[in-house]
């Protein structure tokens, strides 16, 4: 087990869980638990450990395992659901599986419409007893662990990055494996570095990235992939490109500029791009984005020769983008001013292979360079530049 509760479950030969803790002085066992517990950032915190009076036997995950590719309707929780990505994600499920199956959550509160569209509850993913809580009141199938700090972000705060990207990860994986659940957790460009190849980046070859977001992704493909081939835990791994989408603000990746420009255009005609013009970063269309998880998701598990695939949907540069946009807003004006992300982004892939997905499972992206940049334009348009309300008696009488 992976807990940073550094608690060790072990299993007698009648499957009952015994728990037991090591002494103070041989609490710290590896370089990363190091750095988490003297960080300022560690909540002080009391373990207590609780001795059950009676035995109790659980469910092998086996057995488990086969109960859920059993379900027709999977019951599915959401980490970090008021990402870019959990929203979006929860009313394509709802609509499959029903909405009361289909649980968003998070540490923030959410809006009125989000808790009118089905249930949501808070979730620390650094609190594993929170979660193991909702697992089992909610009797949990799928895991889709969203929660994580992006690349900008995370590399302005290693020490808090660590924790949400790592231990959060540790949780899930160790909840997946306890519980028997499908685990999907999303990779990402960022796992790639320098030396990997970049056009194209293959799906798999060397990985050695050089930022904590990077990092910490490859340690959950790695470690995810360990459980799988180890105890059969059926974990699954998309790596994403930029992924476009109008539905919420930028959250800090270094690819999001290419949802910044739409807005910046639309609302001041003029956008300051803080990569160079010819910086070319592999995107994706959110629909595209959200459809290939739950294609992903259904297919059984031994339709999947590997658990970690590329998908992608075109490769583009600020200049090229900005062409696009060009052509729906004549006076847009697009400049330079690179900064910090340059370095980042140009030590990603320029463009992604995904044929392995293509071969596996038939993926196959709907949006290019053209289609993101209408899209995009299209959905944001109404807030930018409403139409007028042709039921006004002035507009009326204009019309008329």
């Amino acid at each position: 087990m992976i807990r940073t509760a550094l608690m060790k479950n072990l299993r007698n030969e009648s499957g009952v869980i015994v728990k037991s803790i090591k002494s103070s002085s041989q609490l710290i066992t590896s370089p990363w638990i190091q750095t988490l517990t003297t960080s300022s950032e560690v909540r002080n915190k009391s373990t207590t450990v609780v001795t059950p009076k009676k035995e109790f036997h659980t469910t092998p995950p086996s057995l488990l395992r086969r109960r859920r590719l059993e379900n027709p309707n999977p019951r599915i929780l959401i980490t970090g659901s008021l990402g870019q990505l959990g929203s979006g994600l929860a009313r394509l499920f709802r609509q499959k599986y029903g909405k009361e199956n289909v649980f968003m959550s998070d540490i923030r509160k959410p809006t009125e419409e989000i808790t009118s569209a089905g249930p949501y509850i808070f979730a620390d993913v650094l609190d594993y007893q929170c979660l193991q809580k909702i697992v089992v009141t909610h009797r949990i199938d799928w895991l889709i662990h969203f929660s994580a700090l992006l690349s900008a972000v995370a590399e302005q705060n290693v020490a808090l990055s660590m924790k949400v990207n790592i231990q959060g990860t540790h949780n899930a994986i160790e909840l997946a494996h306890q519980y028997g659940l499908r685990l999907f957790i999303p990779s990402t460009i960022a796992a790639f570095g320098p030396e990997s190849p970049r056009n194209p980046t293959p799906n798999l070859t060397i990985q050695r990235p050089k930022t904590i977001y990077g990092v910490a992704k490859v340690h959950t493909e790695l470690l995810g992939e360990y459980f799988h081939h180890k105890f059969g835990m059926d974990f699954r791994c998309l790596r994403f490109p930029g992924v476009l989408s109008s539905d919420t603000n930028p959250g800090g990746g270094t690819t999001d500029y290419a949802i910044q420009i739409f807005h910046d255009a639309l609302k001041h005609g003029h956008y300051t791009c803080y990569l160079g013009p010819h910086t070319r970063l592999p995107m994706m269309h959110i629909d595209d984005c959200l459809r290939s998880v739950a294609e992903f998701m259904e297919l059984p598990p031994d339709l999947l020769p590997q658990r970690t695939y590329n998908v992608t949907g075109d490769s583009f540069t600020p200049h090229e983008l900005g062409l696009e946009i060009l052509k729906e807003v004549p006076d847009f004006k697009l400049d330079y001013r690179p900064d910090h992300r340059l370095i980042i982004a140009e030590s990603w892939p320029e463009v992604f292979d995904d044929s392995c997905a293509q071969r596996d499972w038939n993926w196959r992206p709907q949006y290019d360079t053209s289609g993101m940049a209408t899209a995009m334009l299209s959905d944001l348009r109404p807030i930018y530049q409403p139409e007028p309300e042709t039921n006004h008696p002035l507009v009326a009488s204009a019309v008329a």
